[in-house]
């Protein structure tokens, strides 16, 4: 059955609306983000369609779209383009009056969540931590500093600043561990929803995708803290949990997916990496150095320090380890490594440490955002050292090139250079169709292999009264493969449908049908025997120097 293009309301509906929210005050901070949005929205106010597609198990879907080709200039323009801080009054609004609410939900997530994290990565006995009390208190996020623009596929983007300085009544408890209370939480970070795809289909928005771009600031004030033993011990410990159960979650480039309609297509969802930032940390200067203005720096190292240092980008781990350079104030190093970006907000954390025998001492930590450092167009930064929150003598000179993801395969096609990242391959797992067995036996996911790599879905089960139909489940994981060399000859991408740890079918997708599919992206329904269907993706992306 054909689209159908329903006439409705023209622009009276959608220009009231436009209209009403131009005369609000700005001080209420509706008019800030919302005519930004409406601006966006507009030209699907026009009409609705029905789409006879979305009513069937798998909705209609088309090819990945393309990042638009950038130039330096471009890139640029990208880069510093805003509609400028906006309020978000109206969202404090709202959060404010579902606060109580939220603080159900969370509460019980969070239980949910952390209980087996705590059991599978604290050493004993903190591994028997639970949570005896959860309350989240009447303190509601805030959020502020919105920014709303386009994205290429079409979708919106929101950043905002979250923070949340909240009382809170938090107690909990393990074997042979004294009772740990938390009355205070201390959260704040930048914030990204991505809302895509649009559609002509009320709600408009098939799905919302929520991650911060760098990790956040986190930290826990304890109820009768000195009088806990080890409690350093303790909440180190138990922030590296949160941390890491955020991280992995809705940390860039891990993105938490929520479905505002059910019969979301997850290829047109699912965004793909923009690029590659190719880092050179090239020397550092007065490394330990004592200058008068600076005596802290002499406090960090008691003699010519050998240094090296560690890289990440939003936190990822384990990052990458530069040479040792031995007893020198002033090292060099002049190595390169490249970083898969997803968002040129993203803050590379330039972590430089003395080697020594026993442990090694903390130098300084520089940062610097993707954005800034392609526009200083490939010229060197001299990054100033903090230790401690205090500026130090200390210097880090370091220089960017960038190569955007493009639907091309000739960087993928010669030598291959371990250290460089010439290309990227993903594959994307939607759902499963036509499951068959006992519902209630049923575990199903989806094993990929690709040579040597190896990735797997969650493995799913029948919820009785769960909103899932177990024989029809959706996964919408995505698995990313950096590419160092060339492509040509390479295995193809084997996609098992797993029961259990029973391998019930499978197929193999050669690269050379991915090559030869639009935008280099294979999206299909794969049948793997039986009439079982997997509804996944194959694309492969090379890249280009933005010059």
């Amino acid at each position: 059955m054909p689209r159908q293009r329903v006439p409705g309301p023209r622009s009276p509906s959608s220009c009231s609306l436009f209209a009403l929210l131009c005369t609000a005050r700005p001080g209420l901070g509706i008019y800030d983000t919302f005519t930004q949005l409406v601006a966006v929205y507009l030209p699907y106010f026009n009409f609705f369609t029905v789409d006879s597609a979305s009513c069937g198990l798998f909705p209609s879907y088309g090819p990945l779209v393309s990042h638009t080709s950038h130039t330096m200039a471009s890139l640029v323009e990208t880069l510093t383009a805003s509609g400028g801080p906006e309020s978000a009054g109206f969202l404090n609004d709202l959060v404010g009056h579902l606060w109580p609410n939220i603080c159900v939900a969370g509460g019980a997530m969070i239980k949910q969540i952390a209980e087996p994290m705590f059991a599978q990565m604290l050493p004993a006995p903190l591994n028997t931590l639970h949570f005896a009390k959860i309350d989240l208190g009447v303190q509601p996020m805030t959020f502020s500093n919105v920014d709303v623009h386009k994205v290429d596929n079409g979708g919106i983007k929101l950043d905002l600043d979250v923070n949340w300085d909240g009382n809170c009544d938090i107690e909990m408890d393990g074997k042979m561990i004294p009772k740990v209370g938390v009355e205070h939480v201390k959260l704040s970070g930048r914030l990204s929803i991505l809302l895509c795809p649009i559609t002509n289909v009320i709600p408009l928005i098939g799905a919302a995708q929520v991650s911060f771009i760098n990790p956040p600031y986190l930290k826990f004030n304890y109820t009768d803290g000195a009088n806990i033993a080890n409690l350093g011990f303790i909440d180190s410990c138990v922030r590296k949990v949160v941390q890491s159960i955020i991280a992995g979650m809705a940390v860039l480039p891990n993105r938490f997916l929520v479905k505002l309609d059910p019969f979301n297509d997850y290829f047109k969802t699912y965004q793909l990496p923009v690029g590659v930032v190719r880092l050179t940390i090239e020397s550092g200067s007065n490394f330990g150095e004592e200058l008068k203005s600076k005596n802290i720096f002499k406090k960090l190292v008691h003699d010519v320090p050998d240094c090296y240092v560690t890289t990440s980008l939003s936190g990822e781990t384990p990052g990458w380890k530069t040479a040792t350079v031995k007893d020198n104030h002033h090292p060099e190093w002049n190595e390169t490594r490249d970083f898969i970006v997803s968002d040129h907000d993203q803050l590379l954390a330039l972590d430089v440490k003395d080697s020594d025998t026993a442990s090694d001492d903390d130098i300084g930590l520089a940062t610097i955002t993707v954005k800034n450092l392609l526009l200083a167009h490939g010229q060197r930064q001299d990054l100033t050292l903090m230790h401690k929150g205090e500026e130090t003598a200390g210097k880090l000179t370091v220089s960017g090139k960038y190569y955007q993801f493009i639907p091309d395969a000739t960087s993928i096609i010669g030598e291959e250079n371990p250290a460089e990242i010439k290309g990227l391959l993903a594959v994307l797992v939607a759902a499963v169709k036509n499951l068959k067995g006992a519902r209630e036996q049923l575990k199903p996911s989806v094993a990929i292999t690709w040579g040597a790599h190896k990735f797997q879905t969650v493995v799913k089960c029948d919820v009785p009264g769960g909103a899932e139909d177990i024989q029809n489940p959706h996964f919408d994981n995505t698995f990313r493969i950096p590419l160092s060399g060339s492509i040509e000859g390479a295995a193809p991408v084997r996609i098992a449908l797993m029961d259990g740890k029973n391998e019930i079918g499978a197929v193999e997708v050669p690269l050379e049908e991915v090559l030869a599919s639009e935008n280099l992206a294979l999206l299909k329904e794969f049948d793997v025997g039986n009439g079982q269907i997997v509804k996944a993706g194959v694309v492969i992306r090379g890249t280009k120097l933005v010059e």
